[in-house]
């Protein structure tokens, strides 16, 4: 079977290639916009608490399944307990529906980074730049198009020839732009019309201080859920992404500490996303700008970075191209767990699966780019937003089908497999598992709590 011969070549790669599934476009635009709006420091607090509780336990979870079975998703729940093969099915649907747009957010990063590489870097910043630029009928589908060629290209040439040294090359790099863009935001001085200096430190102060003002008990449990589907969407936890990479990680590496540097790496970009990108906003756009919520990226950080001058034009480029490595490592591992599912169903090979996956895909993508312009409407969605085709896509995979399969799996390894099916997994080799304890207690009973209630939330059920 094609699929045992599949593995990274050690910890560094298997950490590396996990570390860039879960660094995405949601640490780079949803983690900055949610730390601005949900108070800051609160929601930093908040959501490194539940990095080391809750991320861990579904972290955790995902991989230790994917080296004990050496399945992916749809094998690796049937080889547990048969009768669960239906949420393998459902882990198996998410990457599947994902995949149909996060080829399109790609093809907008990349269209902005060629902007900024062709000095086009002022038109970006015009008011309806982004609004033209997405209902038109040609330029989103080509650039998500290419995309989606690129991904599919480095899915071909397998797991540690394509997936693994694709990551080993782009994630260092990816952090080092961050760093580089967090440190030169944190600089920045600008003195608006009517007289007033903001400092990039005012902002940075701004973005780590918890704000507690007009704080309810309802706000509170708002906040917290934000943070907790960060977390979850940010982790790449139960859409069998880390099941399929969990499967192709060899019995000698120790599991905890790769779990552990996981964790460091995906919070340790998202804390310093928002590093750069609130201290900036602040700085030209005040605390109003901070209000720009999903659009963020794409409408209010161009004007920033028009109001840097010259500079501007730099950090641009550095910044959207650390956004196309961020969003390719994400979107390499959404079609790497598609893959893995159908090579195990249909018995086909590699290639042939990736090519057939591909043009399936790449209609796809054409048909989402299109939910602007040509195949517009509209839609009331459940939890009270309105969206288009990429947003029901999204809203289905993320609010819906996500936290269904956390609860369904915590159910599942809590009370069916018990926690010692997942502890003895990484304790393979001998290794001590330190935080057993907390594992045990929150797989069995805080996480499945905590997945009913945003599950409740996401779904429109609880305001």
């Amino acid at each position: 079977m094609e699929k045992k011969s599949n593995h990274f070549s050690g910890q560094i790669g298997f950490v590396l290639v996990a570390a860039g599934s879960a660094v995405g476009v949601g640490n780079l635009w949803r983690f900055p916009y949610l730390a601005a709006k949900d108070g800051g420091g609160l929601f930093l607090m908040l959501y490194l608490i539940l990095v080391l509780t809750f991320g861990f336990t579904l972290l955790v979870s995902d991989i230790a399944i994917g080296r004990r079975t050496q399945q992916s998703a749809i094998g690796a729940y049937t080889t547990m307990n048969p009768r669960w093969k239906f949420l393998g099915i459902l882990t198996f649907i998410v990457p599947m529906l994902i995949m149909t747009y996060y080829t399109v957010i790609g093809g907008w990063i990349t269209k902005y980074a060629v902007v900024y590489l062709t000095g086009q870097a002022e038109q970006a910043a015009q008011d309806d730049y982004f609004t033209s630029f997405i209902t038109s009928p040609v330029a989103p589908v080509v650039f998500s198009l290419l995309f989606m060629a690129v991904t599919a290209l480095i899915v071909y040439n397998g797991v540690e020839g394509g997936i693994e040294r694709v990551s080993r090359c782009m994630m260092p790099i990816l952090l080092v732009l961050v760093v580089v863009i967090a440190v030169y935001s944190v600089t920045l001085r600008h003195t608006d019309a009517s007289g007033q200096l903001r400092t990039g430190i005012d902002g940075f102060l701004y973005y780590l201080t918890p704000q507690f003002e007009g704080l309810t008990v309802k706000r509170f449990f708002q906040i917290l859920l934000d943070a907790m589907s960060q977390l979850f969407f940010s982790l790449s936890v139960s859409m069998g992404i880390m099941i399929t990479y969990g499967s192709y990680v060899k019995p000698e590496v120790n599991l905890n500490t790769a779990v552990r540097q996981i964790e460091f790496f995906d919070t340790g970009v998202a804390l310093l996303a928002g590093a750069m990108i609130i201290p900036a906003v602040y700085v030209f756009s005040g605390t109003e700008g901070m209000s720009a919520g999903p659009s963020l990226m794409f409408i209010s950080l161009p004007k920033v970075f028009a109001a840097m001058g010259k500079a501007g034009v730099v950090v641009g480029i550095l910044f959207f191209v650390s956004a196309i490595f961020a969003t390719l490592t994400s979107c390499i591992s959404v079609l790497e767990s598609i893959t893995a599912n159908c090579m195990a169903i249909f018995h086909t090979g590699r290639e042939k699966t990736v090519l057939v996956l591909s043009a399936i895909y790449l209609a796809a993508s054409a048909v989402i780019s299109l939910g602007y312009s040509i195949f517009y409407f509209e839609v009331q969605l459940p939890n009270g937003s309105t969206g288009q085709l990429l947003d029901i896509m999204d809203y289905i995979s993320n609010s819906v089908m996500m936290p269904f399969i956390a609860l369904m799996s915590t159910i599942l390894i809590g009370w069916i497999m018990t926690p010692d099916y997942i502890i003895e997994e990484m304790e393979r080799n001998g290794e001590n598992f330190h935080r057993k304890k907390l594992y045990r207690v929150m797989s069995r009973y805080v996480v499945p709590v905590m997945m009913f209630a945003l599950f409740l939330q996401s779904t429109g059920m609880i305001g």
